[in-house]
C-alpha cells in the first residue's frame, strides 16, 4: 500500500491576492481554481518542477481561522521550499520583494534562508548538500 500527502491547507485572507503572491513572487503554478460557492473556491498552487504536494489556499471563514492567517505554526517555520539553485532563487525572490526574516547561512546539511509569505508565515528556502 502506498500513501502520500497531496495537499496542505494554507489559510489566506483573500484568494486572488494569495494567488498573485505565489504565482508572481515565488513563480508557483496555479494548478486549479474552481468556484465551489459564492464564498468558497478550490485553489491549488504548486512550485514548478517535480510535482508532488500542492498548497490548498483556503479563505478564512470566521474569527478563529482569521486569527491563524500568517501564524499557522505558532511562529515556527511552516513550509520548506527545496531548490537545486539556491542563489539564483534567493536573488530572484529578493528582486521581487520577498522579505527574508533570516539571511542565508551555510549549514552542515546545505544552504538555507527563511522568508515570509505575504501573510508572515515562515518558510525555509533550502538547497541540501548532495
Amino acid at each position: 500500500m502506498a500513501q502520500y500527502i497531496t495537499h496542505v491547507t494554507l489559510v489566506v485572507k483573500d484568494y486572488d491576492e494569495a494567488i498573485k503572491f505565489y504565482t508572481e513572487k515565488l513563480d508557483f503554478e496555479l494548478v486549479e481554481d474552481t468556484i465551489l460557492s459564492e464564498a468558497k473556491r478550490w485553489v491549488l498552487i504548486s512550485p514548478r518542477g517535480r510535482g508532488g504536494c500542492c498548497l490548498l489556499l483556503a479563505k478564512a471563514a470566521g474569527g478563529e481561522q482569521v486569527k491563524c492567517i500568517g501564524n499557522q505554526t505558532g511562529g515556527r517555520v511552516f513550509l520548506f521550499l527545496h531548490t537545486d539553485d539556491f542563489w539564483h532563487d534567493y536573488f530572484v525572490m529578493k528582486d521581487k520583494g520577498v522579505k527574508f526574516a533570516r539571511e542565508p547561512v551555510e549549514e552542515t546539511y546545505g544552504t538555507v534562508a527563511v522568508f515570509e509569505d505575504l501573510y508572515g508565515n515562515l518558510w525555509d528556502l533550502i538547497q541540501t548538500k548532495k
